[in-house]
């Protein structure tokens, strides 16, 4: 049976989920809150450390003004409300990218940081403004600014999940297969799982199925 330490999810198909049932992206956001909670809280049960979730990627910002705005409001009441129930569950937040966001949000973020610091029951990466390549670029860049060699074990050391291991499982929802530049040099050997629902109708049955499913894959690493 494969360990498993950390799982990655592309959270897609908010906004087509909201169009279909509420007539509004926006409503397609909040409803994915929810599906974000469940998820939380089967990581937990499953006894699994680590959490990167896909939330705003550097190419999100070609979006309407208006969409990202409420992305942005919507973040900023959930870490208002909701970051003394993850202190409290022993959850750690860590924030990914590039923190280019509003004073206020700016704020949020790093008070949350700050108190869950010290957090040790689950790990969740928040993924803001994330983008891999810039990630990879940007290791190189302090790699070489620091004189120091280049290997595949540094560069690492200087990646922003560096701390944390790399994801044995990648799922991404809403019926689309490609990585969007999430994650691409940490998921080498990931096991990737497409799920064809939108991220607000996935659920703990449809995660616990993919849980089960990787516990019994026959991983080679380039073995027989």
């Amino acid at each position: 049976m494969n360990p498993l330490n950390h799982v990655a999810i592309i959270m897609d198909g908010n906004g087509r989920w909201g169009i279909k049932h509420k007539n509004s992206r926006n409503q397609g956001h909040k409803a994915g809150l929810n599906t974000v909670e469940k998820i939380i809280r089967e990581t937990i049960n499953q006894k699994i450390k680590y959490l990167t979730l896909y939330a705003f990627s550097t190419e999100n910002w070609k979006r309407p003004k208006k969409e990202i705005n409420y992305l942005f409001n919507l973040l900023e009441s959930f870490l208002q409300n909701k970051i003394e129930d993850l202190n409290k569950k022993n959850i750690k937040l860590n924030v990914i990218g590039s923190k280019n966001f509003s004073k206020k949000l700016n704020r949020l973020i790093s008070a949350s940081e700050k108190k869950t610091s010290k957090n040790t029951t689950l790990q969740i990466n928040l993924a803001l403004n994330y983008g891999s390549k810039i990630e990879i670029i940007n290791a190189l860049k302090k790699l070489r600014k620091n004189n120091i060699k280049l290997n595949e074990t540094n560069l690492s050391k200087y990646l922003q999940t560096k701390n944390t291991p790399d994801p044995e499982i990648l799922i991404r929802t809403g019926d689309t297969k490609r990585l969007s530049n999430f994650l691409l040099w940490q998921l080498a050997y990931a096991e990737i799982f497409f799920e064809k629902k939108l991220w607000p109708d996935f659920d703990e049955k449809d995660y616990i199925k993919i849980i089960n499913k990787f516990k019994k894959i026959k991983r080679n690493f380039g073995n027989i």
